[in-house]
């Protein structure tokens, strides 16, 4: 959840001595900084260890690395051929692999191999997009605002631009996705085109026993042995355009794909990463930690801890239902080990009054000069107070988040009632889901809620939100849930209220939700459905609590401006804007570390670790096929020299956070050596603070994926493509 459209994001931990507070990323600061592309230029990577030219790795002139990137469900990934083939994260693909698998044909448990194109089966739901340009539009937007104090009108004004500025770009060519994308806040702004494929296929997915060995007992964790991988292939229409899912399409032909290299890396070997990280928040102030420390991380680890808790027990001994909830739990249980983990660390570490002190240091030096107080003077205080009425609202800001997405039934009535309200608008005025182009890819998710939806889940989270609401403080009461069980006393009349939303609903028949999809929003009131009314009176105060949000947006958009002016000035230096979900570099080294006091961790794994952990049951189960080619120890040119074994997975200290996974790792001549997928649980951090000490990131070794693909699952076509001999 974004804190600047709902209130708060997420915070990292850790329990190290020693930490890099300060949010200000330096020029040139050894391996830290998750690079925009427009920043490449100021580093000295060829001191660093690059042996190709700059111009190789980001070309906007011309052809380069950067053209082989993909950022595909959420994941990065990236072309290892000529023929659209994507090499990304097992994880990645996780929900198209559960969704193309039946009881009888089980591709999550057994894995997916196809030996040729025909044979390639749809990746429901994965969309690649693809860079195709980049402008900076500060100035464009800004300067529509430059004489604007009115904060409501500021914030209007900026939505408006922006939405025009996206219409622009994308007109005249129905291949093109155009974002605007924040960098500095109320400071920078660049606008992004992207080209979007919707037809996606599986090609190879190796068994969840290999690409998700160690499951939540390893993840976060270093030494890791999963095979995190799988490969997806791009298809456009004869014509080469964007085009649905169809036998008559062809392979994606990109510009730029990567070579592999099966001859792997070694330790203390330059490596670099491209691809797109999420968020990161190193310039937030204090107040900005302690909300996620005081009240986001808390809340949403517990909430889905329960709903794993409800799956779990209701899949327990019906294998349709563990299918159809697998994907949900492994997303579900990833955030909360990493939520846990930041909020074990923040308090740990005193993250907050660390943070606090720098600030003073900071008032200090504002102080210092009279010029500068009188420009800054008041500049913390007032940020501090934006924060403290942001907190008045948190709990109930963080439940009307989950209330709007954590049932399928509220969610699909939330979902219909938003569309009503975006489609009365004119297209360029449209939020981007709502716009004509990609309606029909919104009227899908309604098709794919319907087939996840199972009641007993359903009504079993909407009463613990219930709960959540009637358990708020005075000041915190959600008027629509008080309202609905008003007079009713115990959890009996409760869930009976709750049932009555779900008996004979029409938003759980699809033939009725596809003839409401269209109407006015004044038509679904009219409807007289409990759940839909129920919503809308829910949307009337949630809307009080969004423009009070979105002004506060405004109030510190404008303030951190001026904090990153005055921080400039204090620390002399310039900044690299926190992560947005756009293409970034980072580069490093490979490293192993030492988390605790006499203990070091090597930067590789082998094939004989993760046998030896097999046999620990549980989370750590390998095919028996597996095994048995361990035992033949066939490594072939897979074996590396300094292990005599397979390398599984390998350590080193670039930057990274979510949205990395799947970015190839690539070496000093820019060919592919491994892909990332995690953090070591110490770096969990990194969000907020990275340090040389501990800031390690995990990727699955090319030699381990190719061995597997070559002997496990047989797919010596694909080793072709690849052009591996």
């Amino acid at each position: 959840m974004n804190f600047k459209k709902h209130v708060l994001f997420s915070v990292l931990v850790l329990i190290i001595p020693f930490i890099s507070l300060s949010s200000e990323v330096l020029f040139p600061r050894w391996e830290e900084g998750m690079y925009p592309l427009s920043e490449i230029k100021k580093l000295d990577l060829k001191k660093a260890g690059l042996k190709i030219d700059i111009s190789e790795v980001y070309n906007p002139n011309g052809v380069s690395l950067v053209d082989a990137l993909v950022n595909i469900g959420g994941c990065t990934g990236s072309f290892v051929s000529g023929d659209g083939l994507i090499i990304t994260n097992h994880h990645c693909s996780f929900g198209a692999v559960q969704a193309a698998s039946t009881l009888e044909n089980n591709y999550l448990e057994n894995g997916f191999v196809a030996k040729c194109k025909e044979e390639e089966i749809q990746a429901k739901g994965m969309i690649c997009k693809i860079i195709d340009s980049y402008e900076d539009v500060s100035e464009k937007i800004l300067s529509a605002v430059k004489d604007v104090t009115d904060i409501k009108e500021r914030n209007k004004t900026i939505d408006k631009v922006r939405k025009e500025l996206i219409t622009q770009a994308e007109a005249g060519d129905k291949t093109i996705r155009a974002e605007i994308a924040e960098m500095f806040e109320g400071e920078t702004y660049v606008l992004f085109k992207y080209k979007f494929f919707k037809d996606v296929r599986l090609v190879y997915v190796p068994p969840r026993s290999i690409g998700e060995f160690g499951g939540e007992s390893d993840n976060w964790v270093w030494p890791r042995h999963t095979g995190d991988f799988s490969f997806l292939r791009a298809y456009t229409a004869p014509d080469g355009s964007s085009a649905e899912y169809s036998k008559e399409n062809i392979p994606f032909k990109p510009k730029q794909y990567l070579k592999v290299n099966p001859d792997g890396v070694n330790e203390n070997d330059f490596l670099f990463i491209l691809g797109y990280p999420g968020r990161t928040y190193r310039h937030k102030p204090s107040q900005f930690l302690k909300l996620q420390e005081k009240y986001q991380l808390p809340f949403i680890s517990e909430f889905y801890d329960f709903q794993i808790e409800q799956m779990l027990k209701l899949g327990k001994g019906n294998p349709s239902l563990e299918l159809q909830f697998a994907g949900k739990i492994k997303g579900l249980a990833n955030t909360t080990k990493n939520y846990k983990g930041k909020l074990l660390g923040l308090r740990r570490l005193n993250l907050v009054n660390k943070k606090v002190e720098e600030e003073k240091q900071l008032q200090a030096f504002i102080d210092s000069s009279p010029e500068l107080k009188s420009k800054y003077g008041n500049l913390l205080p007032e940020i501090a107070n934006v924060y403290d009425d942001i907190e008045k609202n948190v709990s109930r800001s963080l439940w009307f988040g989950q209330m709007s997405r954590s049932t399928i039934l509220i969610s699909l009535a939330n979902s219909l009632l938003e569309c009503s309200v975006e489609t009365k608008k004119p297209d360029n005025e449209r939020k981007p889901a709502y716009k004509e182009q990609n309606l029909p890819q919104y009227k899908k998710s309604f098709e794919t809620a319907l087939s996840n939806f199972n009641i007993e889940f359903d009504t079993t989270i909407l009463a613990k939100l219930f709960q959540y609401a009637i358990n708020f403080n005075d000041d915190s009461r959600v008027d629509a849930v008080d309202k609905l069980i008003a007079g009713k006393e115990n959890d009996t009349q409760i869930h009976d209220v709750i049932n009555n939303f779900y008996d004979d609903n029409d938003l759980l028949n699809k033939e009725e939700l596809d003839e409401m999809f269209g109407k006015s929003y004044e038509e679904l009131a009219d409807i007289d459905n409990p759940v839909i009314n129920f919503v809308i009176q829910l949307k009337e105060q949630q809307k009080i609590l969004e423009e009070k949000n979105s002004y506060n947006e405004g109030l510190l958009d404008k303030l951190s401006v001026n904090l990153n002016e005055v921080k400039k000035i204090w620390k002399k230096t310039e900044f690299i804007p926190d992560a947005n979900n756009t293409l970034r570099l980072t580069y490093g080294y490979v490293r192993g570390y030492t988390p605790a006091d006499a203990v070091y961790y090597s930067p590789f794994t082998s094939l004989k670790g993760m046998i030896e952990k097999s046999f620990l049951g549980g989370d750590y189960h390998i095919p028996n096929e597996l095994y048995q080619l361990y035992m033949k120890k066939d490594f072939g040119k897979f074996r590396s020299k300094n292990l005599n074994d397979v390398p599984v997975a390998l350590l080193y200290n670039m930057d990274t956070t979510g949205g990395n996974s799947g970015s190839p790792i690539l070496n000093a001549n820019g060919e592919i050596i491994g892909v990332n997928y995690d953090r070591a649980y110490e770096a969990t951090i990194n969000d907020y603070a990275w340090s040389e000490d501990y800031s390690r990131s995990i990727g699955v070794d090319i030699r381990f994926v190719l061995w597997v693909v070559e002997n496990f699952g047989a797919a010596d076509n694909l080793l072709k493509e690849l052009k591996i001999n």
